[in-house]
């Protein structure tokens, strides 16, 4: 049965509607602003946090425990991979959420806030303060040991939630802050990226990274030749994360290196896109005189996917990549670590037995007073000496609070946390309850401090600035 016979279509100003679409519309669109809010993928990651604590802390530890560490594995040919879904989970599915860091970090670098020397220079140094000072931090708790191997736990920023958090404060602070927290968070991540490459590596299989070397440099030569479809990085990338696998270096950084072999050049410029768009539109004009719709007329239809095609050409690789995987990794990727990685089972005895009160206050302070600490004093060092100056329209007192907000370390500090204390359940749980308590607190008093920094004062919106 053809659909047009069949379907009473509704025309309004040349907009067709289904019999029930303007219904659905009612309904569906208000959860689509939800979604499309800024501050919506942090809401979910809370509500995936709570309910972790919720399980871990209630009678469904057991089965809490059992689902998130199931086996879950496959064979294909000689090539066998069985792991727990916990594993799969932080090995395997952030690589996604590794790749969009990539992507943002290329992209900063290339046209952002990191690609002007002069703009750069006080969210670098803020960063590289705000990782420094809460290492050191950590290392005056816990200088040896088994302990001191979680010195890079508050390094980290979660630009999740403290960006979310900013969102949230609309017009009491200024757009220039909302890009140097960004920016800022950026260039944390991409510190806490080499700092995972370097100093929380395995034993090395030689083999394997000569093999994850040759993938990496098929990826650069696709690069090279233009090659700007999708699939062949993807299909590559899997093979670079299961060799890197092997190799000893964690997988998941087989996301930064796709990202930065993903083609941040266009294939068409503006002025060739506004050529050749308007030839296919003055023809489509042409075409449409004649009659028919796009179903039945051949030359219409064609002068469309001509500029389906032009229209793809013109945005960058990158670009599309990074708008297709920012809400899947936003909404599915991060909420889900948090669902397998914040169940901690709220056991202060153990907290304050012997040397775990270490790693806890060494994390607590070195997320809270250390990031402040790092990042205030870089900055002020920055401008003092005439390295960098502060954003337009902010003052010292609100990099304060951007400082507090940079506290909160929940998803990297935690993916961190499980690489530091691998093997060691009862220190990686001290861990988690010192990252959320920290994570709260900074979050809380960054929050409150910009609030009333901003009590008089109205900015234009910067809540775009966080998509």
């Amino acid at each position: 049965m053809s659909e047009h016979k069949h379907v009473n279509v509704e025309q309004e100003t040349g907009v067709y509607y289904a019999p029930w679409e303007k219904t659905a519309d009612r309904i569906l669109t208000p959860f689509e602003h939800f979604i499309h809010r800024e501050t919506t993928s942090s809401l979910i990651l809370v509500a995936a946090t709570v309910l972790a604590l919720i399980l871990a802390n209630s009678v469904f530890y057991e089965a809490y425990y059992h689902f998130t560490h199931m086996d879950l594995g496959f064979s294909i040919g000689g090539l066998t991979l069985n792991k727990p879904l916990h594993h799969w989970v932080n090995d395997g599915l952030m690589t996604l959420f590794f790749f969009v860091v990539g992507l943002e970090l290329k992209r900063e670098i290339l046209v952002g806030e990191l690609a002007n020397p002069r703009k750069a220079a006080l969210p670098i140094m803020a960063a590289i303060g705000g990782m420094a000072v809460p290492a050191l931090v950590y290392y005056a708790f816990n200088p040896s040991g088994a302990m001191a191997n979680g010195w890079a736990v508050p390094m980290a920023t979660d630009i999740a939630f403290a960006i979310g958090l900013m969102v949230m404060l609309g017009d009491r602070v200024p757009r220039s802050l909302m890009a140097f927290l960004v920016a800022l968070a950026i260039a944390d991540d991409l510190g806490a990226v080499i700092i995972i490459a370097l100093f929380y590596t395995e034993n090395l299989h030689l083999p394997a990274l000569a093999m994850a070397g040759g993938f990496t440099a098929i990826l650069a030569f696709f690069n090279f030749i233009g090659v700007r479809w999708s699939v062949p990085y993807f299909l590559i990338a899997v093979l670079l994360w299961v060799a890197m696998l092997y190799s000893g270096i964690h997988p998941t950084l087989a996301g930064i290196i796709g990202a930065f072999a993903v083609p941040a050049r266009p294939k068409f410029d503006p002025e060739y896109f506004r050529e050749k768009s308007t030839e296919i539109l003055d023809k489509f004009d042409i075409s449409h005189k004649g009659g028919g719709n796009v179903m039945t007329n051949v030359t219409m239809k064609s002068l469309i996917q001509s500029m389906e095609d032009l229209v793809l050409s013109v945005m960058t690789p990158l670009q599309r990549l990074e708008h297709i995987w920012h809400m899947p990794v936003a909404f599915v990727v991060i909420p889900v670590f948090a669902f397998f990685n914040a169940g901690v089972v709220f056991n202060f005895g153990s907290v304050f037995d012997g040397a775990n009160a270490n790693v806890f206050l060494g994390i607590i302070c070195g997320l809270v007073f250390g990031k402040l600490m790092g990042i205030t004093g870089a900055c002020w060092l920055a401008i003092k000496f005439g390295f960098a100056q502060l954003p337009s329209n902010t003052s010292f007192r609100q990099i304060v609070g951007a400082a507090f907000l940079a506290g909160i370390g929940f998803t990297m500090s935690v993916f961190i946390a499980q690489l530091a204390f691998a093997g060691d359940d009862e220190l990686l749980q001290v861990a988690k309850m010192g990252i959320l308590i920290a994570s709260l607190l900074s979050g809380a008093i960054g929050f409150l401090w910009l609030w009333f920094a901003g009590k008089n004062k109205r900015y234009e919106c910067s809540s775009s600035l966080a998509a």
